[in-house]
């Protein structure tokens, strides 16, 4: 096992001139606009980088932020902190704010090296003591403050030695998604990123397989799953700039990509475009899935020709599988032999099949399971108490030892009685014609009693002009069951989405009423229009 630049160093010798990496952006013309990485470029560009950050005063063990969509400069920018021995702090390009600021100052970044695009929302918050490098398109009229210039090039200077040796070191501070609190920096060693790229051998993934990425390599999926299986088993991978939904399948095709990595609401999102005769005919032959809607799973698997791995993890740790063929239609699989879950009630007891309670992990050889939240120690020791690592999500197991995700600890539906499965609610809603995403949770029950909820579907409409809010409340009624019909229309210019791509429900509700001009209630006969600019 080798640290990343160890690795990259050593891979550079061979003569091998195929591109590992392939980075693909999207021009206003609609053409591609592509850069390549084999290990040669990228040692050479890791090094270029390690010289920039070393001029930047950087030394081992300083932090920086990387705050980019997916530029090729991101990975080039992971080698040279190897080099160095610095820490690296990938932030969401979306992240704004007192968000923002948080992140930066709680894990005393000395600088960001951002893309162009993030320079309005750096500015709100970095005063010039933490200098800004910018990536992305170039506006060499744009008038910078001293503290700002533009990422340059460094290939003049003697060869630096990869400071890393101890696969403990860390290597980067990944944060959590916040969504119960401020976010919490989880400390990412060499060896945990290194063991991390393996689980593309587990997936079945082969040499000979050319994935694709579109999620952020801000989160630990796509920089672990994508990425790190790709550099460490020397298996191509293509990653977009960003995700697009409409030009996904035209990527795919024109790159010959065989695997596909997707997250939670994207794949009722790419399941709601209008669907065509060419759907099946493209060279995938497996979709790596977290968050895969038990509904969905056939008729996506069906309409697109491809097999479906649904698996589950965290950054912090622990995972299931559930490879092709083996688990049934909805289970998030079994853990590997190293790794030992269970499911457990509130007072840790273990419970019997088909109860659902918390989904823990334990290390099968006894060793206690640790996680590191920089200077959170309290935080750190409630995530392991006992030993296990305590995932924070309710789920169950059946009798053949299968394990099935059912939600977020304290975010479950349940109305009039019944559990609601907003996966299912959101499959046949993004059914309808008009629309193009959507998202299902809930609010305070109007009926007052207790743990109830009202349902809120937010909608992405694709035609507002054609906005008729009848139509798809009818539809609903036609095809759910009376407690799953949503109560709320919540009409949205896009839903707001983590760089994991899980919708951000504490966003929808921040701006949810139900007196508010772009919400519509089930039952009411006044017809209002549509505000002319819709939140999201």
């Amino acid at each position: 096992m080798l640290s990343l630049g160890q690795l990259i160093k050593d891979r550079s010798r061979s003569s091998e001139e195929e591109p590992l990496l392939t980075f693909v952006s999207l021009e206003a013309d609609g053409s591609y606009r592509t850069s390549h990485r084999n290990y040669g470029s990228l040692w050479r560009r890791g090094q270029a980088m390690a010289r920039v950050l070393a001029a930047q005063g950087l030394v081992a063990g300083d932090r920086f932020a990387l705050m980019m969509e997916n530029h090729c400069e991101f990975v080039d920018l992971m080698v040279a902190s190897s080099i160095l021995g610095t820490v690296f702090v990938p932030i969401d390009p979306r992240t704004k704010g007192k968000k923002l600021e948080f992140m930066l100052s709680s894990v005393g970044c000395r600088g960001v090296i951002a893309g162009s695009y993030c320079l309005d929302s750096l500015n709100e918050v970095v005063g010039v003591a933490l200098w800004i490098r910018l990536v992305g398109p170039r506006d060499d009229e744009l008038d910078l403050p001293s503290h700002v210039s533009w990422l340059e090039d460094d290939h003049e200077g003697p060869e630096l030695p990869v400071a890393v040796r101890d696969l403990n070191a860390p290597m980067q501070l990944i944060f959590t998604s916040g969504t119960t609190g401020d976010p919490k920096a989880i400390v990412g060693s060499y060896r945990r990123y290194a063991s991390m790229s393996s689980l593309v051998v587990a997936f079945g993934i082969k040499s000979s397989d050319r994935m694709y990425t579109g999620l952020s390599l801000t989160h630990s999926n796509a920089m672990a799953a994508t990425l790190g299986g790709s550099l460490y088993n020397a298996i191509p991978a293509v990653i977009s700039q960003r995700f697009s939904k409409s030009r996904l399948w035209s990527i795919i095709r024109d790159f010959r990509c065989t695997t596909l990595n997707l997250l939670g609401g994207m794949f009722t999102s790419i399941y709601s475009e209008p669907e065509t005769d060419q759907d099946a005919t493209n060279p995938l032959r497996l979709v790596l899935g977290s968050g895969m809607p038990k509904d969905l799973w056939e008729p996506f698997a069906r309409r697109f020709g491809v097999e479906v791995l649904e698996f589950y993890g965290a950054a912090e740790g622990g995972i299931t599988i559930n490879l092709p063929g083996t688990g049934p239609i909805g289970s998030i699989g079994k853990p590997p032999p190293n790794l030992v879950a269970r499911i457990l009630d509130e007072a840790d007891l273990p419970l019997a099949p088909m109860q659902p309670g918390e989904i823990v992990f334990e290390n099968s050889d006894g060793s206690p399971l640790l996680v590191d939240y920089l200077n959170n120690p309290e935080a750190s020791a409630a995530k392991t108490r006992g030993g296990m690592l305590r995932m924070g999500d309710i789920g169950y197991r059946d009798e053949q030892g299968w394990f099935y995700f059912l939600h977020r600890k304290g975010s479950e539906l349940r109305r009039n009685g019944d559990f609601i499965s907003p996966g299912f609610l959101e499959k046949e809603i993004a059914e309808h014609p008009n629309v193009d995403d959507v998202f299902v949770y809930g609010v305070k029950s109007s009926n007052g009693v207790p743990g109830e909820k009202d349902l809120v579907a937010a909608v992405v409409l694709r035609d507002t002009a054609a906005w008729e809010p009848s139509s798809l409340f009818s539809f609903c009624e036609a095809r759910l069951e009376r407690n799953s019909v949503p109560s709320y229309l919540q009409i949205v210019s896009a839903i707001p989405k983590t760089a994991s791509e899980k919708p951000i429900e504490r966003a929808l509700l921040e701006s949810f009423a139900p007196s508010a001009p772009n919400v519509f209630v089930r039952g009411n006969g006044v017809r209002q229009p549509l505000p002319k600019s819709l939140p999201g």
